[in-house]
């Protein structure tokens, strides 16, 4: 006698409306590359910035879906999860699940990096500004401020320098 479809054993463990475990790890490694964003940008600025193609996706992907795989794993008190991720890996999921995740964070790289060159056009333009209309200095009032090479000087010893962190400091 055979069983209807949607009864018997395999019906307690795939749950209506519950995702299948490739979806699950999908949805959790997409959350936590995005949970991921200022540690995938520190790695970045570590590597230089210039991290070649192939190797800029390696950056936190692997990373990211190891953790959500032992997240995953460590569901207890879920028969239904268990028993899907009893399932033979599917490698080709696994790739594409890679591949997307590999392409989320080149788009965050790539944003990053589009922000960068607006932030090094943006201080570009106010360097050539004040070059080319000096500006008294704020501290004594008297002499124009410099700028030489990236670095804003005044006689009395106003000293503004943009060092590769990106923010400005001043030294007195």
């Amino acid at each position: 006698m055979a069983e209807a479809p949607g009864s018997g054993r395999r019906s307690l463990y795939k749950a209506t409306g519950s995702p299948s475990w490739k979806e699950a790890f999908r949805q959790g490694c997409l959350e936590r590359m995005r949970n991921s964003r200022d540690r995938l940008l520190n790695r970045y600025r570590q590597a230089g910035g210039g991290v070649p193609g192939s190797a800029q996706s390696t950056l936190l992907v692997h990373e990211v879906m190891e953790e959500e795989w032992s997240a995953l794993r460590s569901v207890e008190g879920r028969p239904e999860a268990s028993a899907q991720l009893e399932e033979p890996l599917d490698l080709a999921v696994l790739e594409e699940i890679q591949q997307e995740l590999a392409d989320q964070e080149r788009s965050i790289i790539g944003e990053y990096e589009k922000s960068l060159q607006f932030d090094e056009r943006c201080l570009s333009i106010i360097l050539a500004e004040w070059e080319a209309n000096p500006l008294i200095c704020p501290v004594c009032t008297k002499s124009n401020l410099r700028v030489a090479n990236g670095v804003v000087t005044c006689p009395c010893g106003l000293y503004l320098s943009n060092h590769a962190c990106d923010t400005w400091t001043a030294i007195l």
